[in-house]
């Protein structure tokens, strides 16, 4: 029963959520990162490159821890390390770059170009109807 928020990118900078439940996610179990899948998953056609993730609580996903658990890594610089001073090295929470069933948001990178999605709610509409009516008390 996995469920993901997946965050697909493009390379011209666009960015789209997509959300993955049960059937769906089960292509992505196992994979780790930088390796490519294929982009039909959510309605695509290409290849999707997958770049991160992190888990419910928020831990990062990072490429050089391997398997899918939480570890506490000494970290001089890169993913899950933000204000390190030149030589200091910090104890952090760190997940492994498989992933598994904890993992809640997966990032990703689209080979072509994202579809422009361009549709109206009908919320939208009716409440331009009402505003051209005049109101009858």
């Amino acid at each position: 029963m996995a469920n993901f928020k997946l965050t697909i990118s493009d390379k011209k900078g666009k960015a789209i959520t997509k959300e993955l439940k049960d059937a769906e996610a089960n292509p992505l179990l196992g994979l780790q990162l930088g390796k490519e899948t294929d982009a039909a998953i959510v309605g695509l056609s290409g290849k999707l490159k997958i770049t991160g993730g992190s888990d419910k609580s928020g831990v990062p996903m990072r490429s050089d821890i391997h398997g899918a658990s939480r570890k506490y890594v000494l970290l001089t610089k890169g993913v899950g390390l933000q204000d390190a001073e030149k030589g200091q090295r910090v104890r952090k929470l760190i997940r492994g770059n498989s992933i598994s069933e904890e993992i809640y948001q997966v990032n990703c990178k689209f080979d072509g170009i994202l579809p422009e999605e361009t549709t109206k709610t009908e919320n939208s509409d009716s409440d331009k109807k009402d505003e051209k009516e005049p109101k009858k008390e």
